[in-house]
């Protein structure tokens, strides 16, 4: 019941935040939830490593002005951001005079680069222009089909963005429908999670695509787009995969620790990275595959 309650209440703020706001908004949102990923993450690890939890909030309130600076700007910054965090945390160690040690660093690195770097990804999805124009072959070949996501139209991330949620809340809705509540799944998938099971993992692609196409047969026949379905699947298929790979990741990270959940952040859902590790795993290759076919 309180899974329940909490999607129920939780959903209408996400689509609100997505649907009626601006990049900046979302820029502003997206940094806070950083900053809550990274304490969460830190929390969770305190008993094995070291506090540096500071350098993950300053890249977090960075993430609210990823829009204000100019995009060559914002990309070069992203760009330096692993290297310029390793560089940080190795110059802990020389500071400290070796009480920082390598394994801190090494876990602090993990959680920071890999928060800051997926909801960033993730703020830039929305920001992509309205303007955007997308042009491709008038009769491309099998070969162009790859790209070919979009014809002769004009797409913003206010649209793009919600392909990374469907996948995300596709896969999992279905494969914990399918997996665990009607009892297909028989076949347990990793150690890692124990209750995920193949069959699961294959819903979960298939909620995946159900959502994406539903949506996009929306946005076709509402907003006169013409979205190449075939593209539309086989990306939800990719996305889908990636998604679950990145809620085996949390739960790698969590049973590390020996944690249930980050926290207690939303009842019967766990933290903050309980609710987004699929949508931040998604986030940089979808990025990546909406920039690739502007």
């Amino acid at each position: 019941m309180k899974r329940v309650l909490t999607g129920v209440i939780g959903l209408p703020i996400v689509i609100l935040l997505f649907v009626l706001g601006n990049k900046y908004i979302v820029d502003l949102v997206a940094g806070i939830i950083s900053c809550i990923a990274i304490y969460e993450y830190f929390n969770a690890s305190k008993k094995e490593v070291k506090n540096l939890s500071w350098i993950g909030y300053v890249l977090s309130i960075g993430i609210i002005f990823i829009h204000i600076v100019n995009t060559k700007i914002a990309l070069m910054i992203l760009t330096l951001l692993a290297p310029t965090i390793l560089l940080v945390l190795f110059l802990h160690i020389i500071i400290s005079d070796m009480k920082i040690n390598l394994k801190d660093i090494a876990f602090s690195f993990l959680g920071i680069s890999y928060i800051i770097t997926c909801i960033t990804a993730l703020a830039l999805i929305y920001g992509i222009g309205d303007n955007t124009k997308l042009s491709f072959l008038k009769e491309p070949s099998f070969a162009d089909i790859a790209v070919r996501f979009f014809q002769n139209t004009q797409i913003s991330g206010k649209y793009l963005i919600w392909y990374v949620l469907f996948c995300a809340w596709g896969s999992d809705t279905f494969a914990y429908t399918f997996g665990k509540i009607f009892g297909f799944g028989k076949h347990k998938f990793s150690k890692v999670s124990p209750n995920k099971t193949v069959e699961g993992c294959v819903f979960g692609i298939l909620g995946a695509i159900v959502l994406s196409v539903i949506y996009t047969i929306i946005l076709n026949n509402n907003l006169a787009f013409d979205i190449n379905y075939f593209v539309v699947i086989i990306a939800s298929i990719i996305f889908s995969i990636i998604g679950q790979i990145g809620d085996f990741s949390a739960s790698t990270i969590k049973r590390y620790f020996d944690i249930k959940d980050y926290s207690n952040l939303f009842p019967g859902h766990g933290g903050m990275l309980d609710r987004i590790d699929s949508v931040m795993f998604i986030a940089p290759f979808a990025f990546c595959v909406f920039t690739f076919i502007l």
